[in-house]
């Protein structure tokens, strides 16, 4: 198994939005968003600075997004 990519928060914003998630709502940092069938996901938007690599693969496995999903759509951004 590979490494995941360390992405900022510009830039994992974008992958839920591949999987038909909305934002829902905000709440100082933290950015919800929702999928039509229930699931949910909340993202950190700490400007300038990345997010942690166990972070990253609790919000795919929230998304249903596989670490090789998820570097199809970086490499298309």
């Amino acid at each position: 198994m590979t490494r995941l990519p360390i992405v900022d928060f510009k830039v994992m914003e974008k992958a839920p939005f591949v999987s038909w998630f909305s934002n829902s709502a905000r709440k100082g940092i933290h950015v919800f968003y929702r999928h039509p069938d229930g699931r949910t996901t909340t993202l950190p938007n700490h400007s300038g600075r990345n997010l942690a690599r166990p972070l990253i693969r609790e919000i795919l496995r929230e998304i249903d997004l596989t670490p090789e999903q998820f570097r199809d759509i970086l490499e298309k951004l």
